[in-house]
């Protein structure tokens, strides 16, 4: 099939497949799409891709990677910065040695430097799988934070000890100090180019949209779109990870948002644009991982014969080893820190044995451990085949999928026995700073009614002032939770809180519907050729940004006046 074709191919199972995890609900989308990218190559004439390692890492990894260093919370990831280096950091070394030592006993024909780049190769974890496996099933907020900034920054470190792995297969030497000198490099000379493009980047950008506003948002977006990719390639080129130099790319970018709340198409296009480039890249992802299985598991087990149950049991103790190494460095070397982080605010869960189990079975691997599995040479320096090369592919490969099946069943299992939580940090933080938004604007508008001194401006100021403060002051009804009231009226306080509640919603619902209608009825204007193209999209645009506010809204009244009837309104603060 055509390279172009395949593209297309695989953008249009990736949309499809997206749609049917939404009916499939009790399956995880990455399962779905392994599962039918498997079944379209499994036929000997089914769909065969030849994978391109260097390709593949150029392509896709660093699009996913700066969006989740643009999206991760800084305030979390930095709160949460040491359990998340002992994970990214020294879990990976824990694994490469351990599991490295243990695959070498297991199977003594792979040299102990080809079983240390299989550990390597299998280190680093893949959040992307574990968010979808997780969606509605109550993973603890910032168990999910530990969990992304792991995964952010554990991929160098894999790739850093594959490199050196390898390295020692091919010469035959190692020194523990040129590693340690060289990781530095690679990974501090990633961070700094990255950082240094992101801020370069943000520097340009406020130059040319100070001068021209949002007219020039959409080329802004496209460069945005582009700079995960120059972060990669100079990052490569200058010999430092490249992979971290997207990521700290992403970070800079989005510290450097922070100072431009006023440019609105731009943010709304990046948004739109960075959802579809997820959705379409993590789609590819798994749909080619799912191509690679057939040929890669079937081949090896056929060419074990009657002995198949040995790689295959390989690959299960392995993957097991994998998983109770990862318990371990949790239990005793990240335990510690995740007490002090919960002790200082910065982690609302207390660290447990069942949390120390789901982020244990929620150490997914993914594209980037099959990536680097098939980057490993084919030959040595003098041409002889590397060493368990096929071996260690389907080792690799086996254990991909055999951690995503074990997460898909034991993680939901886990997860419902985990303590509730309650109303999560983040939604009283949201809440407050609307409270905090209604009142400043509230305060803004006071200070308009001494801004004329005509009487007929200064009555039509204060009529205007009147509607908008008695809806902001609604809204803050709405949010926050009022003052205990007087014994005498702590019967009928509940119910009077609970009704004006209901009001406020029903408000929200009609204007919504109302919304509704006015779009149709620009429908109708356009299919009767009374107002053209341009005008309906202009004007349906408006009504559209009207809705994402208004649906916002009416989401959090909702949440409100829920609270009441299950009994967490004012009361029982």
């Amino acid at each position: 099939m055509h390279t172009v074709e395949t593209v297309l191919l695989v953008l249009l199972l990736g949309a499809i497949t997206g749609i049917a995890a939404r009916y499939l609900r009790a399956i995880p989308l990455p399962l779905i799409q392994i599962m039918l990218g498997a079944a379209l190559s499994w036929p000997q004439q089914g769909l065969h891709i030849a994978f391109d390692p260097d390709l593949f890492l150029l392509l896709f990894i660093p699009p996913l990677l700066f969006a989740d260093g643009w999206r991760i919370p800084k305030r979390e990831f930095f709160s949460l910065h040491r359990p998340i280096l002992r994970l990214a950091l020294g879990l990976v070394l824990f694994t490469v040695l351990g599991l490295g030592y243990l695959i070498h006993w297991m199977i003594p024909t792979m040299p102990l430097t080809v079983a240390f780049a299989l550990a390597a190769v299998v280190s680093p974890t893949d959040a992307v799988a574990v968010a979808a496996i997780t969606r509605n099933l109550g993973m603890p907020a910032k168990t999910m934070h530990v969990l992304q900034g792991e995964s952010l920054l554990n991929d160098a470190s894999g790739l850093v000890a594959l490199k050196f792995a390898v390295a020692a297969t091919v010469t035959g030497a190692f020194s523990w100090a040129d590693a340690g000198q060289e990781f530095l490099w690679v990974a501090l000379g990633g961070l700094a180019v990255g950082a240094a493009l992101g801020w370069a980047f943000a520097v340009g950008r406020e130059s040319v949209t100070r001068r021209v506003g949002d007219v020039a948002a959409t080329q802004m977006v496209l460069l945005l779109v582009l700079l995960p990719f120059a972060a990669y390639l100079v990052g490569e080129r200058v010999g430092v990870s490249g992979i971290l130099a997207a990521v700290a790319a992403g970070v800079a970018t989005n510290f450097a948002d922070l100072r431009r709340g006023e440019f609105l198409a731009e943010r709304m296009q990046t948004e739109g644009i960075w959802n579809m480039v997820e959705a379409a890249f993590n789609g590819a992802i798994f749909l080619l991982l799912g191509l690679q299985l057939p040929s890669i598991v079937g081949d090896t087990l056929a060419a074990a014969g009657d002995d198949w149950w040995r790689p295959a049991g390989h690959a299960v103790l392995i993957t097991l080893a994998l998983l109770g190494l990862r318990w371990i460095w949790l239990t005793l070397g990240v335990r510690g820190s995740l007490w002090r982080a919960h002790e200082r605010g910065a982690m609302a869960e207390k660290p447990s044995a069942l949390l120390d189990l789901a982020t244990t079975l929620a150490g997914i691997r993914g594209a980037v451990t099959l990536a680097g599995a098939l980057s490993v040479p084919l030959v040595l320096q003098g041409g002889t085949p590397f060493p368990a090369r096929d071996q260690l592919v389907f080792l690799a490969t086996a254990t991909i999928l055999l951690t995503l099946v074990i997460g898909s069943v034991g993680l939901p299992l886990v997860l419902r026995l985990l303590p509730p939580a309650g109303e999560p940090v983040a939604l009283k933080e949201e809440r407050w700073a609307r409270v905090a938004a209604c009142n400043a604007a509230i305060s803004h508008m006071a200070s308009q009614l001494s801004t004329t001194k005509d009487p007929v401006r200064q009555a039509q100021v204060q009529e205007a002032v009147g509607r908008l403060t008695q809806d902001y002051r609604k809204r803050i009804d709405m949010l926050e939770y009022p003052a205990a009231p007087t014994p005498e009226a702590q019967a009928e306080w509940p119910q009077a809180v609970r009704q004006r509640r209901e009001r406020y919603l029903l408000e929200m619902e009609l204007r919504l519907s109302a919304l509704h209608v006015e779009r149709s009825a620009l429908y109708v204007e356009r299919q009767h050729n009374r107002i053209n193209d341009e005008s309906l999209r202009a004007l349906v645009a408006e009504l559209d940004l009207s809705e994402i506010s208004l649906r916002k809204r009416l989401v959090v009244a909702r949440r409100a006046v829920g609270d009441m009837e299950d009994g967490q309104g004012p009361l029982q603060e």
